[in-house]
């Protein structure tokens, strides 16, 4: 039995207490304690044991006793227990404050959490006072940083107390758990293995930290060894087996299901009271059904923690629990008890997609859509909260966003039908073709999985099949979900038997006898529910294909088993309007209201049949039934109202002003009605501007059909040619014709393929205008070829080959072919007049005899003096064919004459040009020959001179020899080339000047001869081949008579060398240069 002893002040006795018999008021020790002067770490001892019992009360009092300013006073001098006794009172206030109060308010709670936090600080700070330095306050005060969230403060004071002992184990947990909470694992985990070593002994929560640590960085395997010792150590450690049993959960195998819930259970079992044990229990029971179990041990978690995020938990259980039995109002509070017990979304992001859940099927979108988005900011990539965005944003009317959503869901996970199936009815209407592959792509997966395709899907892609023009591939879709029936038998012809005649089973259709024949006869007329629709689908698509018989035996078959489907009964009405049968469809429409009179589309039916019938008051008073059946809400309705009125003011044949501006003002508010509701309606934005159009606002009815027209060309299910036309019609009424005729065109071509006789007529009308008058009859001769029986039609094409006629002969200058145009169309007009004057019926189509007839008076008045314009046009053009011919025929003897002159010219050129040639090569050729002479006679002469000049000049210097040997030696080459060649030359000289003299006369000859000796010189320089001796050869006169002279006198001819030369001419044979030899130099160099 544990005691303490309390030493008697002035005494040697002692005064025993046993601490596990405290006294229940803490009054009587504490006077014990304040008598004896007691020291203070008995009056520690004594409160620690009161708190081990779980006397908090008499814990504190003893406490805040010890620290009171007496004590203080007393035991100034006691420094550590002192501070001891005030880090005890804060880390109480400290756990006080990390506790809640349950049966609190939210706000009740947080105040005392604060003032519990403000309490333990004071202490902390009084303890600091008497030692700034104590690590046990500031182990304290990271504590308390930590219990009020602030990680940062807390992991600075415990690295306070960690610089000045770095093996304090306190602070190293402490530091191990804030850089849990701050995220960093390893560095925890460093922190608690030092622990670990310096402290070998540390309880088995040091182990669980480790576990923790080593289960956060995915190190499953040494967290599992953690937790195992720590069991070891401590068997009953709760904790570190719901840490092992949640292991074994986690790969969601059956075997480790098995052993986490053993695990779990014995944890409960050592303390039925662990929040997080009971919460897994719950979880597990949810999932097996149990829903009484999940409740019970979800209450008992709640009652047992005050754990913000262990109560999240709980509270999620239990939502789910009554979310899956359906109670949605439960389940919607749970679920928002356990978000409100969360601090960050991320921190457990499960409730809030079961409120989610739950918001959306009650209809609260936005706050579901709230919801969601926080799911899909943690998982991005989520594919069932991105449907379900999906789907909100459908109610919502954000298709655009809806179509977003459910596109990245399918490309997230390509493997789910579902998703293609509600991204294909997303897409219906605003783009067919991805909406078609999308709900191929959804039964291409469901029949890999296995899955029967639902009938459903298969309709839509027949559908969308139809809607863009596949009819072949709309009926096998359409047959693929039918199935085997009654309508294979029928499609077949297999029941000719029975004489089944198209139009006896429209006029028939309340007869059933056919059916009844068929049963008789071993056929089995069966139509489920869920096959109407793509029964009557297939029997729309029969008619487009304009197998009418057949639709409308289909339509029969739907109504023989459910008499009460109106859309059969209004297709047989449209198959009998088509028939031109009125009153039949008339009667089939009034058997669909019979199940339903307020039915808006069979009263707009009937309203438009009835103004088909000339039956306006009717028309209009089925019209107002319709509108009022759906209370104003049906825009067809109102739309034929408001053409009612449209047509009423255009129908009256008065004119009447007041009565049109009526009508048309009730149309327009009609149509404007229709916009405010539906602003993308086309029909009514088309008929607005029609009325304005009617009131004379061009510009502003232009750009609503442009407007109108530009929304059609975007859609595949909208044709509206009058749009096209009403523009048309008011670029005429604006006058601007080309646009018109081109918009006119447009309009046939891309509806009507050029086959529409009414637009033709527009066309013509606005050739007409244009003052086109050809264009307009040939537009007209289109028309009456599509309606040979419109009177009209030929009336207009007179009308316009008379006024083409008219406009030919007023002008001031025409042509004869233009005439005779004339003639021929005015003879066309009155062959089209006296046919329309011959008719019998002229009354029936709006024609006045006495018009025709003045018409063909006119044009036959107009034909004689045509033929009178036409023969002064003939002679006219005769006269211009002979003046055109006259001047033609000067105009090719000018042109004859130039080309006789260019080919004069061009040949004088040539000429020319030959005798040039001619001339240069001779020039060449004289060249040649010079060059060829200088080289032999060069050569000669030096072999013979060396000899002579050795002998004669022998007694001079060396330098005389040089200066004289080169006219030596050219002398000697000199006589010995006239002597060698003299013969020769003096014959090729005669022969030259005997030439000479024949062609020309003397001067001429010499000037020909200094140009061909300047030419061959200017060739020899250019060649490169100048030297001493060519220079020399140079000083020679070129002609024949002055080598003549050479040759008859040697010593003549040494001396009328030019001392030039000589000074010149070294004995290397070079030439050198002197800019200043006189001038008689220069005039020998240029007569060269």
């Amino acid at each position: 039995m544990a005691c303490v002893y309390i030493p008697v002040q002035n005494s040697e006795e002692e005064v025993r207490v046993a601490l596990d018999q405290l006294p229940r008021d803490a009054s009587d020790i504490l006077d014990i304690l304040k008598a004896e002067q007691a020291p203070l770490d008995l009056w520690l001892i004594i409160a620690r044991e009161y708190f081990k019992q779980g006397k908090i009360e008499q814990f504190r009092q003893i406490l805040e006793e010890g620290s009171s300013p007496e004590i203080d006073e007393y035991y100034a001098e006691v420094r550590y227990e002192r501070i001891a006794i005030l880090n005890a009172l804060g880390a109480y206030y400290t756990y006080l404050g990390k506790i809640e109060t349950k049966n609190r308010k939210i706000e009740t709670k947080h105040r005392e959490k604060e003032e519990h936090f403000i309490m333990a600080t004071q202490y902390y700070n009084k303890a600091s006072r008497i030692d700034v330095h104590e690590p046990s306050t500031w182990v304290g005060k990271g504590q308390l940083l930590l219990a009020k969230g602030e990680v940062e403060q807390a992991s600075s004071a415990f690295k306070i107390v960690l610089d000045a002992d770095r093996d304090n184990v306190p602070a190293l947990l402490g530091q191990a758990c804030a850089e849990f909470n701050r995220g960093r694992f390893s560095d925890s985990l460093e922190l608690y293995k030092r622990a670990l070593q310096v402290y070998p002994d540390c309880p088995g929560a040091v182990r669980l930290g480790i576990g923790l640590c080593r289960y956060k960085l995915g190190q499953f395997d040494n967290a599992r060894l953690a937790f195992q010792r720590a069991l070891q150590l401590d068997p009953e450690n709760v904790e570190a087996l719901v840490a092992l049993a949640i292991m074994d959960l986690h790969p969601n195998e059956a075997s480790g299901i098995r052993k986490g819930m053993q695990k779990m259970q014995r944890a409960f079992e050592i303390y039925p009271y662990c929040a997080m044990a009971l919460n897994y229990l719950a979880n597990h029971f949810f999932f097996t059904g149990q829903h009484f179990l999940v409740e019970q041990l979800t209450e008992t978690a709640l009652a047992v923690t005050n754990h913000g995020p262990t109560k999240s938990h709980s509270y999620y259980n239990l939502a789910r629990s009554y979310h899956s039995k359906g109670d949605y109002e439960k389940s919607g509070i749970y679920y928002m008890a356990s978000v409100k017990e969360i601090n960050k979304p991320h921190e457990f992001i499960f409730p809030y997609y079961g409120l989610g859940q739950v918001q959306l099927k009650l209809g609260d979108f936005r706050s579901a859509l709230s919801n969601f988005e926080k799911v899909l900011e943690i998982y991005p990539d989520n594919c069932e909260t991105l449907k379900s965005l999906g789907h909100i944003y459908v109610q919502l009317g954000q298709i655009e966003k809806s179509q977003e959503f459910m596109k990245k869901a399918a490309k997230i996970d390509a493997r789910d039908a579902e998703v293609f199936t509600d991204l294909g009815e997303l897409l219906i209407s605003s783009d067919t073709s991805a909406a078609l592959e999308a709900f191929k792509t959804a039964r291409t997966l469901m029949k890999k999985g296995g899955q029967e395709v639902p009938i459903e899907v298969l309709n839509n892609i027949g559908v969308l099949h139809f809607e863009k023009e596949e009819f072949e591939l709309a009926q096998q879709v359409f047959m693929e979900a039918l199935g085997d029936g009654i309508w294979l038998t029928l499609l077949d012809n297999k029941v000719n038997i029975y004489d089944i005649d198209a139009s006896a089973s429209i006029l028939q259709y309340k007869d059933m006898q056919l059916f009844r024949l068929l049963e008789e006869g071993g056929h089995s007329v069966e139509l489920p529910w869920n096959k109407v629709t793509v029964l009557f689908n297939l029997a729309r698509l029969l008619e487009q294909f304009n197998n009418t018989e057949a639709a409308s035996i289909l339509f029969r078959v739907i109504l023989f088993k459910y008499p009460d489907y109106i859309d059969a009964y209004l297709r047989l009405a449209a198959i009998s309007k088509a028939r031109n049968n009125l009153q039949l469809s008339i009667e089939l429409v009034n058997e669909a209201l019979k199940v339903n009179g307020k039915y808006p589309t069979a009263l707009s039916m009937l309203g438009d049949l009835e103004l088909k019938n000339d039956d306006w008051v009717k028309a209009k008073e089925t019209f107002r039934a319709a509108s009022d059946a759906t209370d104003g809400k049906d825009s067809y309705a109102t739309l034929s109202l408001g053409n009612w009125n449209y047509y009423a003011a255009l129908r009256n044949e008065k004119r009447a002003p007041k009565l049109e501006a009526t009508h048309l003002e009730k149309a327009k508010e009609l149509y404007t009605r229709v916009l405010i509701q539906h602003t993308s309606n086309l029909y009514a934005a088309n008929g607005a501007g029609v009325v304005l159009a009617e009131k004379g606002h061009f510009d502003v009815s232009k750009d609503i059909f442009t407007q109108v027209q530009e929304a059609a060309s975007g859609s595949v299910f909208v044709q509206m040619a009058d749009v096209w036309i009403n523009l048309a019609h008011v670029y005429f009424a604006q006058g601007n014709f080309a646009l018109a005729v081109k918009m006119y065109q447009n309009c046939l071509r891309k509806f009507y393929h050029n086959t529409d006789a009414q637009i033709l007529l527009y066309l013509a009308r606005t050739h007409y205008e244009a003052e086109q008058w050809q264009d307009c009859k040939k537009t007209l001769l289109r028309a009456i070829h599509l309606a040979p029986s419109n009177y009209t039609l030929r009336f207009d094409a007179g009308v316009a080959m008379q006024k083409f006629s008219a406009s030919t002969l007023q002008k001031t200058k025409r042509t004869a072919d233009e005439v005779r145009s004339t003639v021929a169309e005015l003879e066309n007009a009155v062959r089209v007049f006296s046919q329309l004057s011959a008719g019998s019926n002229l009354h029936l189509h709006g024609f006045d005899e006495k018009k025709i007839n003045t018409h063909v008076e006119y044009c036959k008045h107009l034909l004689e003096a045509a033929k009178v314009h036409r023969e002064a046009a003939e002679r006219e053009e005769q006269q211009n064919r002979q003046r055109q011919e006259a001047a033609r025929q000067v105009a090719l003897a000018e042109e004859a004459r130039r080309k006789a002159e260019e080919q004069k010219k061009y040949l004088l050129e040539k000429r020319k040009q030959e005798d040039e040639q001619k001339r240069v090569r001779q020039l060449e050729e004289n060249f040649e020959r010079v060059k060829e002479q200088w080289k032999s006679s060069t050569s000669a002469s030096k072999r013979r001179e060396r000899p002579e000049n050795d002998e004669e000049e022998g007694g001079h210097s060396e330098k005389r020899r040089r200066k004289s040997g080169k006219r030596k030696k050219k002398d000697k080459s000199s006589r010995s080339r006239y002597e060698t060649q003299e013969e020769a030359d003096t014959m090729d000289d005669q022969d030259e000047l005997e030439d000479e003299d024949a062609r020309e006369t003397t001067h001429q000859m010499d000037d020909q001869d200094d140009a061909a000796g300047e030419n061959a010189q200017d060739l020899l320089a250019a060649a490169g081949l100048e030297d001493s001796d060519a220079e020399d050869e140079m000083a020679v006169p070129s002609s024949a008579a002055v080598r003549r002279r050479q040759a008859l006198s040697e010593s003549d001819d040494d001396e009328q060398l030019p001392n030039s030369i000589r000074d010149n001419t070294d004995s290397d044979g070079e030439v050198r240069d002197d800019n200043d030899k006189p001038d008689e130099d220069a005039g020998l160099d240029d007569g060269c």
